[in-house]
């Protein structure tokens, strides 16, 4: 742990953590201070070299941690007018203690005594159904390679785990999750996503479907009527919300994410429901301008901002985005799951939730299935306690990166083709060029020759004259097969005419 005062114009303190490396160190140390309103809104930062100087660090360390910190909407930076301190509301230090009414009354508070020994990505269309065809090639999205499951790991955590516990494990748990798994969550989240939470704010799950339902269950009940959410999007996403009571509206996307300048024409709704680091299925990460308008709409009309952290660990061309809750914690429920970084089996997601949600959604939690299973939860902990979490995401993230570096050698060339968000996740969208072929008939064809992949088409909240692209996840097939996969793409791409014929 490093203490540098700083002088540039006024003192500053910073507590700069090394231990996590430089750049990381000071990322946090001034992200604190902007949260924390120690840095005013519109304040002039120093120049890399005069900060550089001041701290002791090497000038590109400084200058990747302001790159990171304009990503993420904190600072701005203009030409000639130098770096500055984003204008955007602070949280408040003191939490919200709005009442939000649920279907059965005033949900029970966060540490509220809860009755003891009572009883109790999006999905791949087809994929753990005993009917569906097996594909040859399976380059759909909205999957890991489940063959890279750590499963050493995860058993000496689940050892570790069960030695360390008690008889009353085995009985019926928390709604809101093992305290282990929370803790660790809060550790984790605030250090790799930037997440302000405390144990007390978060919820363990069976997945974000399962957020995602009580989330809008409970807003529902409390009288919003009306959830926006992207366009194009997971259609089952807006299932599951319809399903769950409030309309669903249709917030557009472009090549900066999702239009929250247009949240203003849709006055009944309550809430927004975004994945601000890798949209699906664009793949655009949200734009800094774009992430104030949100969290700026969010403030004035009181709204919720549910963000579905969708390949938020995985990203290529720098570190990972944080998370837009860091900047509105009271007006954003920050979803994640398990299911991309080890694997969608576990059934374990979890929820940050403004400090007025808890309640609510831990009774809707009690209500729906009592609580999540409980040894996974606790092997999780462990993982993360024991940083064999980091080390697993840390190999995935290389693992894809070399995928994505492959498709882009094997089709970023080809004429008529434009593949976009590469710079994260797991999956690319490739567009079609505008004379054909038609999206319809490559996936025809991709069927034809034992390939699966995903088509744009469905995803649109309402049919009409859409562009036409494909979606491939390069994160489903085993690494022997991905070569031979992108070979087969590359074929149906030429037979479509949409490439040529050598591949």
């Amino acid at each position: 742990m490093s203490e540098f005062w700083t002088t540039f114009g006024v003192d500053l303190y910073l507590e700069v953590d090394t231990a996590t490396g430089r750049r990381s160190g000071l990322e946090h140390a001034l992200r604190d201070a902007i949260r924390t309103g120690r840095l005013a809104p519109q304040a002039r930062m120093p120049s890399t070299r005069k900060l550089a100087v001041e701290l002791g660090l090497a000038r590109g360390t400084v200058s990747a941690a302001y790159d990171q910190l304009i990503a993420e909407g904190y600072l701005t930076a203009r030409r000639g007018s130098g770096t500055m301190v984003a204008d955007f509301a602070r949280p408040e230090p003191v939490p919200s203690t709005r009442p939000v009414p649920t279907a059965s009354g005033s949900g029970p508070p966060p540490d509220a005594a809860l009755p003891q020994g009572s009883p109790g990505g999006p999905a791949v269309p087809g994929q753990g159904r005993p009917d569906a065809a097996v594909p040859r090639y399976d380059l759909r999205p909205g999957s890991p390679d489940v063959g890279a499951f750590p499963s050493a790991a995860w058993l000496r955590s689940v050892r570790r785990a069960l030695a360390a516990t008690s008889a009353e494990t085995y009985g019926y748990g928390d709604p809101r999750g093992r305290t282990e798994l929370r803790a660790a969550l809060a550790e984790y989240l605030g250090r790799t996503r930037g997440v302000l939470t405390t144990p007390e704010q978060i919820v363990v799950t069976s997945g974000y479907v399962q957020a995602l339902a009580l989330l809008t269950g409970v807003l529902g009940a409390a009288g919003v009527t009306e959830v926006a959410m992207e366009d194009p999007g997971l259609g089952f996403h807006r299932e599951v919300v319809r399903r769950a009571g409030p309309a669903v509206v249709a917030l557009p996307v472009d090549d900066h994410g999702v239009r929250a300048d247009l949240l203003g024409g849709h006055r009944k709704a309550g809430a927004v429901v975004v994945t601000p680091a890798h949209q699906y299925p664009t793949g655009v990460t949200l734009h800094p301008a774009r992430r104030h308008a949100l969290t700026e709409w969010a403030r004035v009309h009181d709204g919720l901002i549910v963000e579905d952290d969708y390949d938020g660990e995985f990203r290529y061309d720098r570190q990972p985005v944080g998370a837009l809750q860091g900047m509105a914690p009271d007006h954003v429920a920050y979803v994640g799951s398990a299911s991309k970084t080890l694997g969608p089996a576990l059934r374990l997601g979890w929820m940050v939730l403004p400090h007025h949600l808890v309640g609510p959604v831990v009774d809707a939690k009690l209500h729906l299935d009592h609580h999540t299973e409980v040894i996974g939860q606790l092997a999780l902990a462990d993982l993360i306690a024991t940083h064999g979490y980091d080390r697993h995401i840390r190999a995935c993230r290389l693992r894809y990166r070399r995928r994505r570096d492959l498709l882009l050698a094997r089709l970023g060339a080809v004429p008529g083709l434009a593949i976009h968000g590469v710079a994260a996740g797991l999956h690319a969208m490739i567009s079609l060029p505008a004379g054909g072929p038609g999206e319809r008939e490559v996936l025809g064809r991709a069927s034809a020759y034992g390939l699966a992949l995903g088509g744009l088409g469905d995803h649109w909240h309402h049919a009409g004259d859409h562009p036409q692209a494909i979606i491939v996840g390069y994160g489903t097939p085993r690494e022997h097969v991905y070569p031979a996969a992108l070979g087969a793409l590359a074929h149906v791409l030429a037979q479509s005419g949409a490439a040529p014929r050598n591949g």
